[in-house]
């Protein structure tokens, strides 16, 4: 592969002398390692000459689709020269919502931008609104960043987040464009804080039938100690066999499935119908009659299928005897959507 001239060709391309040098950087290293928001990226010779090629041969109206591969892919490879195509866009409008940019402000290495988010057409935006961890941040540098939501105009109906990026290397931000992405939301959100599960805690008995299941997640103090901080996703959770929900759960979007001990520690097990649309969830916990909380050991997900329908668990472990649960209460924090809005919102804008 001519290198050599793929190098000259770069140093034709009008755009800022670092993007150039970046590009002709990676062309040059045999492998490269990028680190991303999103973790880890091997790239090798032939995807950073393919990237590069990009770079000469594409035109800006190529880059403006949020989801065009010739974007993702350039972008994979080379966030600077993706962004400096990539047309300056303050608002987007889809699905009846319109986004866009209200102020960007830069300090240093930090820069902070507020968006907002309007629903024209419906109720579809409250003071709950939830971007789902369906954004993304698009930026020329290695970068971390986050986004919250800051305010809610009932009038309007019109959310206001802020994104913060800051620069991975602490260098000053200048002179560059920013993509904020959004592929759906959730609203209508309710929060279940401090609710007592009006179930008998008197007769819980060992189980007899367990199953083996592949976790989807887990969490807990005591995870790291239980697999010796190495969790390949091999590993199996032994969980509760789910029965007929319990009626009087006052969590809605949630089914309680099960309650018993395994190997002298209590379960607790919820089903969630939809997780993928709704990202219902939470946790259990006791109190005794000082208030004084017991938190769960660990907990762990796991996924079935009855029939067409995915059907997603989550399961809870506590060190808590029989004797000791006669003086606790059991109650719960959980919080659940039942309004997803999916739709293709994009603004590129500059920070300066």
């Amino acid at each position: 592969m001519n290198y050599d001239k793929l190098r000259e060709s770069v140093m034709k391309i009008k755009m800022p002398d670092d993007m150039k040098r970046d590009i002709i950087s990676e062309t040059s290293t045999s492998v490269t390692i990028k680190k991303r928001k999103k973790g880890y990226r091997l790239i090798k010779p032939a995807a950073a000459f393919a990237a590069a090629v990009l770079c000469v041969s594409v035109t800006v109206p190529v880059l403006a689709a949020k989801y065009d591969p010739v974007y993702e892919a350039m972008y994979s490879i080379a966030p600077a020269a993706a962004q400096f195509f990539r047309p300056v866009n303050m608002s987007c409008e889809d699905n009846g919502i319109r986004m866009e940019v209200v102020s960007a402000d830069v300090h240093d290495s930090t820069a902070q931008i507020y968006i907002t988010m309007q629903d024209l057409t419906g109720d579809r935006i409250d003071s709950s609104v939830d971007l789902y961890d369906s954004y993304d941040i698009n930026t020329p540098f290695d970068s971390t960043g986050n986004c919250t939501i800051v305010n809610y105009d009932e009038d309007t109906k019109t959310a206001t987040f802020l994104i913060t990026v800051e620069h991975m290397h602490n260098k000053k931000i200048k002179g560059d464009k920013l993509t904020f992405s959004v592929g759906k939301f959730l609203s209508n959100k309710i929060v279940y804080e401090g609710t007592e599960i009006p179930y008998s805690l008197s007769d819980i008995e060992s189980v007899s039938q367990t199953q083996e299941v592949d976790w989807t997640g887990c969490s807990g103090p005591e995870i790291e100690r239980m697999f010796d901080g190495q969790l390949s996703g091999r590993e199996k959770f032994t969980a509760l066999i789910p029965y007929e929900p319990y009626a009087d759960f006052p969590v809605q979007g949630i089914e309680f499935t099960g309650m018993g001990y395994i190997d002298g520690r209590l379960h607790i097990q919820i089903m969630i119908r939809d997780h993928l649309k709704n990202d219902n969830h939470g946790y259990f916990y006791f109190t005794d009659s000082d208030g004084i909380k017991q938190d769960e050991s660990y907990d762990f997900s796991f996924v079935k299928y009855i029939g067409d329908e995915r059907v997603d668990y989550n399961e809870y472990v506590f060190d808590v005897s029989p004797e000791e649960l006669s003086g606790y209460t059991l109650k719960c924090n959980f919080w659940t959507c039942d309004t997803l809005t999916e739709g293709d919102w994009s603004v590129t804008f500059p920070i300066k």
